[in-house]
């Protein structure tokens, strides 16, 4: 069996124990692996039952709005479709390796929608899941005994979020 076979056999394997995670253990919707040429594997992308994460600059402007609502005003927080990369945690990435990815990437996966400008202009923090989004996949580590740890990892520098 050809070294790329194998390879090919072994991220599949990991793609299938990481879906199997999300959708059983994690309540996941809408699942689909996101295969492309000039990926170095698949990607997964989906719908996690709610939202995982703000954006710190958001988070304010969600803070602000609800201000402005008054009393119990609450800002809705959706889930968003994400990405996910199924990784094993014996395998050495490189930074060139996760810029690839993040290079054939955009910041929202397929079926994300579209959120316009003036919807952005009426609530500033809409921008976050719109043209101020920025790129970010869930990398979802897998252990040699099935266990899968998920970590955040972004395109670029992000400041902290605030508590």
């Amino acid at each position: 069996m050809a070294l790329n076979q194998q390879q090919q056999q072994r991220t599949s394997a990991l793609t299938k124990i990481v879906l199997n995670n999300l959708q059983h253990q994690h309540d996941w919707t809408n699942l689909h692996p996101h295969t492309q040429l000039n990926l170095p594997r698949a990607l997964l992308y989906g719908l996690p039952p709610k939202r995982l994460y703000v954006h710190p600059d958001e988070q304010v402007e969600i803070i602000r709005a609800e201000k402005e609502l008054g009393g119990d005003g609450r800002v809705p927080q959706e889930a968003e479709l994400e990405w996910v990369l199924p990784l094993h945690l014996s395998e050495k990435w490189s930074p060139a390796q996760f810029a690839g990815v993040f290079d054939a990437i955009e910041p929202r996966p397929p079926g994300s929608g579209e959120i316009t400008k003036a919807e952005e202009e009426r609530a500033p923090w809409l921008a976050y899941k719109g043209s101020r989004r920025g790129k970010r996949v869930l990398l979802a580590t897998v252990q040699d005994d099935s266990t899968v740890t998920y970590y955040w990892m972004h395109d670029g520098l992000v400041k902290p979020r605030q508590n």
